[in-house]
């Protein structure tokens, strides 16, 4: 592993050496989990599932699952692709859509997935910086790229831009446009009319976030059936176990309950920007289920480390100049975040 991978896989890590993030008296508000339990629909299928589910292989075209995301987003099965996560479909995107001499693209900073991928693959990046305040603008007329990127809401600074400027971005851009919506559900407006209008762009989503499954490792992509071939083309041939897929259709039948946990998380992210303002912080209008903030007087660090001696876990991003007076924390259920307050006054007013 070279350098340059080794370096941003250590900025992707949720958490330190020696913390234990599942130890009880630890408060994980570093990795975006969603605080809620998943529909009870999800959760029955467990109790249902027969031997039989394990003993014979998957279906390598997760067409019923495909068919139920299909239904809920009004589109046709052949524009939809299931993956091990969306993880796995941006790595996929990097062998389907870029040449030798490709070049890849995204904002910076971003999800940090995107240059290890390159280096990974040894492709030339071409990032474009935000703006001081964090902001994107549309891609410039003259930029070239293979495969770009675009991260909205965009990670880790809680950001989304209007869908109108991802749509004249995806007229005049030649190449692929990724628009990874893993924290859409949690904003006010998505892509995915885009994606299904448009021949070179593909929204990619994830189930970890808003229907707080995580852990079985689920996420899709929806666009044109060009693209979608593509990825089946070269996928593994069983990506995705049949204990996830039949969990991931009663996930995306259940809307209901996946919408009311995301009002949930809104109503608490909402509140906690408010009393994190009212002490100080500068904080972005977040659009996710995580909040992007500064205090103008204390040191991000000095905080981060106050916060995990008591036992909360929050990120810091270290690595990025420009990320490295911020804080990102994710937004947990009131409890947790009450306990995040109680422990945020103790470490301002000390430091």
């Amino acid at each position: 592993m070279n350098t340059f991978i080794r370096q941003n896989v250590q900025a992707m890590t949720a958490y330190t050496p020696g913390e234990q993030p599942d130890d009880p008296r630890v408060l994980k508000l570093n990795t975006n989990e969603n605080p809620y339990p998943p529909s009870p629909a999800a959760l029955r299928v467990l109790n249902g599932i027969e031997a039989g589910v394990f003993q014979l292989y998957p279906d390598p075209l997760c067409r019923r699952l495909r068919e139920t995301i299909a239904h809920v987003h009004g589109c046709s099965p052949d524009h939809v692709f299931c993956g091990n996560g969306s993880d796995e479909i941006l790595a996929l995107c990097f062998r389907a859509f870029v040449e030798d001499d490709g070049v890849v693209g995204y904002f910076d900073p971003s999800y940090s997935l995107y240059p290890v991928l390159a280096a990974i693959h040894d492709c030339r990046s071409v990032p474009i910086p935000l703006q001081s305040d964090f902001r994107v603008t549309p891609l410039p007329d003259t930029y070239r790229a293979s495969l770009f990127f675009w991260t909205n809401p965009n990670a880790p600074t809680s950001l989304a831009c209007p869908v109108a400027w991802i749509e004249q971005s995806a007229k005049q851009f030649e190449g692929v446009l990724v628009v990874d919506e893993a924290y859409a559900d949690f904003a006010d407006a998505h892509a995915i009319s885009l994606a299904l209008q448009y021949p070179n762009v593909l929204v990619t989503r994830s189930f970890s976030k808003s229907y707080s499954l995580a852990g079985i490792r689920l996420g899709y992509a929806l666009g044109h059936p060009g693209l979608i071939q593509a990825l089946y083309k070269i996928k593994d041939s069983y990506n995705v176990n049949a204990l996830t897929q039949k969990i991931g259709c009663a996930a995306m039948e259940d809307q209901e309950h996946m919408r009311a946990n995301v009002r949930a998380i809104r109503t608490t992210r909402d509140r906690v920007i408010g009393a994190m303002r009212e002490r100080g912080f500068d904080v972005l209008p977040s659009q996710t289920n995580f909040i992007w903030a500064k205090h103008p007087a204390r040191d991000a660090r000095t905080l981060y480390d106050g916060l995990r001696a008591q036992n909360i876990l929050i990120r810091y991003f270290s690595s990025h100049p420009a990320t490295s007076d911020h804080l990102r924390v994710t937004v947990g259920a009131d409890a947790h975040m009450d306990r995040f307050i109680e422990a945020l006054d103790a470490v301002v007013e000390f430091t």
